[in-house]
């Protein structure tokens, strides 16, 4: 059987501000600037999910799209949405919480948590023109 990708979108609102423990105050403004706001702001984020394995031979399907949704709510969404990331989300706390972090932290979560299937790859849309994407532990693919 051949492996087919499948893919989720989901989203999520929520609330961070992007400071460094390991920085001084004046070296966070200088590199998170407006971002560095000490009552943090605020994005409208998307998640892309995408899973790989091979379809069914009864159903047809690699995962049912209900489960994968319910998984990524579960395990995901329903601890962020509409929080603030610094102060709000447990698994959160102690990490700087830029797109590419978050990413990491959501993958962490995930890994796993599908049956006959496996997690491929995550996209998060911090705005419509930043996105972060992880693939997991694999190395980058060459340049």
């Amino acid at each position: 059987m051949p492996f087919v990708y499948i893919t989720r979108h989901l989203h999520f609102n929520a609330a961070h501000r992007l400071h460094s423990d390991l920085l001084s105050d004046s070296e966070n403004q200088a590199i998170y600037g407006a971002c560095n706001n000490p009552l943090g702001h605020g994005h409208n984020y998307e998640l892309e999910v995408t899973v790989v394995g091979e379809p069914d031979p009864v159903t047809g399907m690699v995962i049912d799209l209900k489960v994968l949704k319910e998984i990524v709510e579960r395990e995901v969404i329903s601890q962020v949405d509409h929080k603030h990331l610094n102060f709000d989300v447990d698994f959160m706390r102690g990490i700087v919480p830029t797109a590419e972090n978050i990413v990491v932290v959501f993958w962490k979560r995930l890994q796993g948590a599908f049956d006959g299937c496996r997690l491929y790859e995550l996209k998060l849309w911090e705005t419509p023109r930043n996105v972060a994407i992880y693939r997991g532990e694999q190395s980058p693919e060459p340049a």
